[in-house]
C-alpha cells in the first residue's frame, strides 16, 4: 500500500447516493477520511504534501458494499481466501466485503468470528465483516448465540446457501434477532422442491433435457418467512429475490410496514437463462437464472428501490467442480472484481440511473448493516473509487485476482472500468 498522505481527487464527476449528490468537483481525504467533496475545492487550498490526482472528468463515488461473498476461510482456501478475496474486491470497486458463515467449521461462535475479523486485518486489504450462522453448524436446528454473536463483530445473520426450513427455529430466531436490533438474511428456497433442479422450470430447461427448479421454490419459503415477520416484529432480508412472484410478496409486505428489505445479486439482473446456451456450467447459479421478463422486473424493482441491494453472490469453484455435465457441476460463480462493471450495462442502456446503482451497492447496504461507509459526507471513511466510465475492456479470466476463475463474463465486452480504490485513505488498487 501507499502512504496515507493527503489525497485530492480534482476535476471528479461526484456521485454521492447518500445525498442524491452528482456534480462536478473535487474530493479530499486526509487522515483516513473525507474533508470535503464539492465543487472548487483546487490544489491552492490542500494541505501541504497533498498528492493531486486529476480524474479527467472520471466518476469518484463511495467504496462499494458487497452483502453476500462466500470466502474459503476457514476450511477452503483452495476456492478462495481473505487475501485473495479482498485483492478482487478492490479491483472490482469493492471496499467492504460481507462474507458469508458457510465454512468449515461454520461462523456460528464468536471465537470463529474473531478468527476471520484478525485474519482480515493480517491479510485483506480492503474491510472484511462476516455474518454469522443463524443455527449450529447451519443445520437449521438448534439457533445460535445472536446477542454474543453480534457483541464479537457478526453483521447480521444467514444460514449461507441453506435454507431454515423449521418455521418455529426462524420464528425464534427473528423474535431473538429483534432484542438485539440484529438483522436476519435468509436464502428464500425450499429444498424439497429443488429436489435434483438445476436450472430454471420452463421451456428452455425442458429443451435442455435439464430438470428444473420451480419459483415456487422460492416464493413460497418468502411468503412463509414475511409472516413471521409480521408476528414477531424482527428484521428481515431476503438473501437473493430472482423472480416477479417474489417482487408482489416484497411489496406487499414493504406497503404493510414490515420491516422487510432484499438483496438481487447482479447475475440475475444481467443475465437470463438463455445465456446458459450450450450448458455453460459458469452460468448455473444458485438460484438459477430465470426468464428475462424476471430479469426486466428485477431490474425495474432495484430502481424503484422495491429491491434495495445489488450483490456479487461471489461464489468461487474449482475447476474440477466447474469442468462436468451442467447437471454434476456445482453451482456459483465469482463476482467480486466483476460486479460494478455488470451493473454499467444496465445504467448504459438506460434500464437504471447510475445514481441509483451506486446506493444500491454502497448506501443501502451501509445503511441496513450499521456500517460507515456508503457515502462521501465530510467525516466519512476515506473508502472510494474512481472509475473510468467509458473504458473498454474484455474479461480475461486469466487476469482476475479471485483465486478461481468462473465468471459468467467470461470473455464478456464491457464497458467502463475501476482504475483506483481507495480504502481508509489509502490507494490499495490503481491501473493506467
Amino acid at each position: 500500500m501507499l502512504d496515507r498522505r493527503p489525497i485530492l481527487l480534482a476535476n471528479a464527476r461526484i456521485a454521492d447516493p447518500s445525498r442524491d449528490l452528482d456534480i462536478v468537483g473535487d474530493v479530499l481525504l486526509a487522515d483516513g477520511v473525507v474533508r470535503e467533496a464539492k465543487t472548487g475545492i483546487g490544489a491552492a487550498g490542500v494541505p501541504e504534501g497533498t498528492e493531486v490526482i486529476d480524474c479527467r472528468g472520471r466518476l469518484v463515488a463511495p467504496g462499494l458494499i458487497d452483502m453476500r461473498a462466500f470466502i474459503g476461510e476457514p476450511g477452503a482456501t483452495s476456492r478462495e481466501t481473505l487475501a485473495t478475496a479482498s485483492q478482487a474486491a478492490a479491483a472490482g470497486g469493492v471496499t467492504t466485503i460481507v462474507c458469508q458463515p458457510d465454512t468449515t467449521p461454520a461462523i456460528d461462535n464468536a471465537a470463529t468470528v474473531d478468527y476471520v475479523l484478525r485474519r482480515a486485518r493480517d491479510t485483506a486489504i480492503v474491510h472484511v465483516h462476516p455474518m454469522a450462522a443463524i443455527t449450529k453448524g447451519l443445520e437449521g436446528k438448534e439457533m445460535t448465540e445472536i446477542g454474543l454473536l453480534k457483541a464479537a463483530g457478526a453483521v447480521a445473520f444467514t444460514d449461507g446457501e441453506r435454507s431454515v426450513t423449521n418455521a418455529q427455529v426462524m420464528r425464534r430466531a427473528l423474535a431473538y434477532a429483534r432484542d438485539f436490533d440484529a438483522l436476519i438474511v435468509h436464502h428464500t428456497e425450499d429444498p424439497d422442491l429443488i429436489g435434483e433442479g438445476v436450472m430454471n422450470e420452463g421451456e428452455f430447461g425442458a429443451r435442455l433435457g435439464l430438470m428444473g427448479v420451480p419459483k415456487a421454490a422460492e416464493t413460497i419459503v418468502l411468503e412463509r418467512d414475511i409472516r413471521l415477520v409480521d408476528l414477531t416484529g424482527g428484521r428481515y432480508h431476503a438473501a437473493s429475490v430472482t423472480c416477479a412472484e417474489s417482487l408482489e410478496v416484497l411489496r406487499r409486505a414493504k406497503d404493510a410496514g414490515l420491516d422487510v428489505t432484499a438483496s438481487a445479486s447482479i447475475n440475475h439482473l444481467t443475465l437470463n437463462e438463455n445465456d446458459i446456451g450450450p450448458y455453460r456450467t459458469f452460468l448455473k447459479l444458485l438460484p438459477p437464472l430465470r426468464a428475462e421478463d424476471d430479469r426486466k422486473a428485477l431490474v425495474e424493482a432495484l430502481a424503484d428501490g422495491l429491491v434495495d441491494v445489488a450483490m456479487s453472490d461471489h461464489n468461487p469453484q474449482d475447476v474440477e467442480t466447474k469442468r462436468l455435465p451442467f447437471a454434476e457441476a456445482a453451482p456459483g460463480a465469482i463476482g467480486l472484481e466483476t460486479m460494478l462493471i455488470a451493473g454499467l450495462r444496465l445504467v448504459h442502456g438506460g434500464e437504471i440511473e447510475l445514481i441509483k446503482l451506486l446506493r444500491a451497492m454502497s448506501t443501502r447496504p451501509a445503511e441496513l448493516l450499521g456500517l460507515p461507509g456508503g457515502t462521501l459526507r465530510a467525516g466519512a471513511p476515506a473508502d472510494l473509487i474512481v472509475v473510468d466510465l467509458d473504458r473498454p475492456w474484455v474479461v480475461d479470466p486469466a487476469e482476475l485476482k479471485s483465486k478461481c476463475k468462473n465468471t459468467p463474463f467470461d470473455e464478456a465486452r464491457m464497458t467502463g472500468r475501476v482504475v483506483r480504490t481507495i480504502v481508509a485513505g489509502r490507494t490499495v488498487y490503481e491501473i493506467v
